[in-house]
């Protein structure tokens, strides 16, 4: 559906029905000034209306915002996101009338954001911001690097049901083709959200583009779509490789996978216990199952657990204290 042929921007927010990954600040010189957004393309009245709409909604402390206006994904800021990330994802997808995507981020104890977007040249998303890496701190209100939120997304869904998330993957290693535009291993996904319905269009989203990971964590990304298609995308000896889903189920810690035995894989703790909970249930998980399986896999510094649900547009987050939100975005 084109929701941005249909809708006037002012209700944007209103496609969104809300129902109810450190210890310390990153150094203010991640993120451009204050006054300075490098990925605004917003006349003055939207760019006020975006701020406007931020409000505090947990102790986190998690805000959300509506985007109004365009950006451009295709330019960088400053930010580089240290390494090692946690994070653990999974797809299940054994019923594939309601394929459900998982994660956890782990990592600072650091503001989030839940961003809703609806560029006028790319689909509608809901994702979840860790905005520290703008150089916002723990009270955002008017700070106008707010608007360069797009640009980071660390997991997130968009309205044709297909969702993408990271992880770190410390043996990652990416060789540039000279050929190719360069983006951040971050703001890769920002373009998969806003220009890929599919998993296959994911995958090429990321083919047609050199991942920049000087300065911040080699990643490996987990993506899924609304048929419950899934695939690990990873950088093995600076090449691209990409293994699909198979069996209902797919799952991504913070050990590679593409070429890895099962046997091995499952070593890994958190991996382990995902792997083993989507097998017995046959990738059969509804949102609550798919959220006890996060919280039985979260680690003392996860800062949100979060569902995707990638047919019925249900998204469920849940933050460090226990505070619930939820919203819908409309899919299809």
């Amino acid at each position: 559906m084109d929701m941005r042929r249909t809708l006037p921007a002012v209700a944007t927010a209103l496609l969104f029905t809300v129902t109810s990954c450190a210890p310390s600040e990153p150094p203010s010189r991640v993120g451009p000034s204050p006054a300075a957004p490098v990925a605004s393309r917003q006349d003055p009245e939207q760019a006020e209306r975006t701020l406007a709409s931020l409000r505090r909604v947990d102790d986190l402390p998690l805000y959300e915002m509506t985007y109004v206006g365009a950006y451009d994904p295709t330019v960088g800021t400053d930010a580089t996101p240290p390494s090692p990330f946690g994070c653990s994802l999974f797809v299940a997808a054994g019923d594939p009338g309601r394929p459900v995507f998982a994660r956890n981020f782990d990592w600072d104890a650091n503001p989030a954001l839940v961003l809703r977007t609806d560029p006028p040249d790319g689909h509608a998303s809901i994702s979840l911001v860790d905005i520290s890496y703008l150089g916002v701190g723990a009270d955002p209100r008017g700070d106008r690097r707010l608007l360069d939120a797009p640009l980071l997304p660390f997991d997130g869904m968009n309205e044709r049901g297909l969702a993408v998330g990271l992880a770190a993957d410390d043996a990652a290693t990416v060789r540039p083709d000279p050929g190719k535009p360069t983006v951040g291993s971050v703001r890769i996904l920002r373009l998969v959200l806003d220009q890929a319905a599919t998993v296959d269009e994911a995958v090429a989203v990321f083919t047609r583009h050199n991942l920049d990971v000087d300065g911040g964590p080699p990643l490996h990304y987990l993506v899924a779509d609304a048929t419950g298609a899934s695939a690990v995308i990873e950088f093995v000896d600076g090449r691209m490789r990409v293994e699909r889903g198979a069996g209902g189920w797919q799952a991504l810690t913070n050990v590679q996978v593409v070429g890895v035995p099962e046997q091995r894989r499952r070593a890994d703790r958190r991996y382990g216990q995902i792997a083993a909970a989507l097998t017995d249930a046959g990738g059969v998980l509804d949102v609550a199952a798919a959220h006890r399986l996060l919280a039985a896999v979260r680690q003392g510094h996860t800062r949100w657990s979060v569902t995707y649900g990638l047919r019925t547009g249900e998204v469920r987050v849940v933050t460090a204290g226990g505070g619930e939100r939820r919203y819908h975005l409309a899919t299809g």
